[in-house]
């Protein structure tokens, strides 16, 4: 029999097929352009005083309505305070940051003004807590770029209004922070706070509420949720900062705190499965990816553990932020999110869960306060640590903490 015939039957070799990734600057573009997709509405509408008109109200209960409006606003500008915080350059990015510069500190000059139409800026117990801590939790965050280049009657506002909080009674839980974060704003912005309820949260949560492996209780009982990312651990770092910066002793807690967080961040990280999903876990999976607050944190700070790279995280976040805003089945007609994890799904919503609430999803996207030079934003594309595990690569086994 000849070559040449047994040459027809011989299978013939094929190259490996390799997924083509999309160079790495792509990544901080569609990142960037997804924020303004979702932010837009909120505070071009803030901006020009017609948030209350324009932004729908959707939710199980119609409670929540005279707090929704700021609830949006103080969700986005927590989100976005460490992208602002870069400032203007002549890049398109840099350009694109004034013109939400801009947006930001007129939308903030309408909420406190008791003469615009959208005067959304009013304490009244309880729910504005939560919101007010939010915003609070945003100036800090961008305290060069929008506190500074407040007017002064404004930032004056600002401060009546922080400290009317005062009056507010929080539940024994994750609402301890609320009362925490605002006065370790006022302490960074004049000197001065209510020390008793800027430190009983963190003695709380030091003392009491630690469970083990990085995870918190929320209160005296235990719930499996996302609310150690989505409030405790961020707000614990974003406080214990100031405490520190002002030489206050329980400030010496910081650093145990961001060895949690790292912890924390590993964990978080192995839940985003190959395809860009989450567990479905406890409640306000309406915030979507806003679960992954302290992940986005991590990296924002440095904190990631050493056995997870900076460029897997940001590819495991990029896949999220496509899978559930690529397309527009989050968003109405007119751009505003809807209720749901992934459409309009209301019955996954809780009765409190409104349509401010949804964006706290903007909290996925404090990286973006991490220059585009960073390794996080020009290292190459990773696989993540579940993507590793299910295409058969070498993966090291989860390691917890005992501290």
């Amino acid at each position: 029999m000849s070559n040449s015939f047994l040459k027809r039957f011989k299978k013939e070799e094929k190259p490996p097929v390799i997924e083509e990734q999309a160079p790495v600057w792509e990544d901080r573009i569609y990142w960037v352009s997804t924020l303004q997709k979702i932010a837009l509405p909120v505070l071009n509408n803030l901006a020009k005083g017609s948030l209350r008109k324009n932004m729908p109200y959707e939710s199980k209960s119609a409670e929540g309505q005279k707090f929704a409006y700021f609830e949006a606003f103080a969700r986005v500008f927590n989100g976005i305070a460490p992208w602002l915080e870069l400032g203007v350059d002549s890049s398109q990015e840099g350009k694109t940051r004034e013109k939400y510069l801009r947006l930001t500190l007129k939308a903030i000059s309408n909420a406190v003004n008791p003469n615009s139409n959208d005067y959304i800026f009013v304490v009244e117990p309880k729910q504005s807590l939560v919101d007010v801590a939010l915003f609070a939790q945003g100036l800090l965050r961008a305290k060069t770029q929008v506190w500074l280049n407040l007017p002064m009657d404004i930032q004056a506002r600002i401060i009546r209004e922080l400290k009317n909080t005062r009056i507010i009674a929080p539940y024994e839980n994750h609402w301890l922070l609320y009362t925490s974060i605002i006065e370790a704003t006022l302490l960074e912005f004049t000197g001065e706070c209510d020390k008793e309820r800027l430190t009983y949260a963190i003695s709380k949560f030091r003392d009491d509420f630690y469970v083990g492996d990085a995870i918190y209780s929320d209160g005296e009982d235990f719930e499996s949720n996302y609310f150690n990312s989505l409030v405790i651990h961020p707000m614990l770092n974003d406080i214990l900062a100031v405490m520190r910066k002002y030489g206050l002793p329980e400030g010496e807690f910081l650093d145990v705190q961001l060895m949690r967080s790292s912890r924390l961040a590993s964990q978080l990280e192995r839940t985003i499965s190959p395809e860009g999903t989450y567990p479905l876990l406890g409640k306000s999976l309406a915030y979507r990816c806003g679960v992954f607050h302290l992940l986005s944190q991590a990296a924002l700070l440095k904190v990631l553990p050493r056995n997870i790279s900076p460029a897997q995280v940001r590819s495991a976040l990029t896949k999220v932020i496509q899978r559930q805003f690529k397309g527009n089945q989050n968003f109405n007609t007119e751009g505003w999110l809807i209720c749901g994890l992934n459409a309009s799904q209301m019955d996954l919503c809780e009765d409190n869960i409104d349509t401010g609430s949804l964006y706290a999803c903007c909290a996925v996207f404090l990286p973006l306060g991490l220059k585009s030079e960073d390794v996080f934003w020009n290292a190459p594309y990773e696989e993540w640590s579940s993507l590793k595990a299910w295409n058969g690569h070498q993966i090291q086994p989860d390691q917890p903490i005992d501290f």
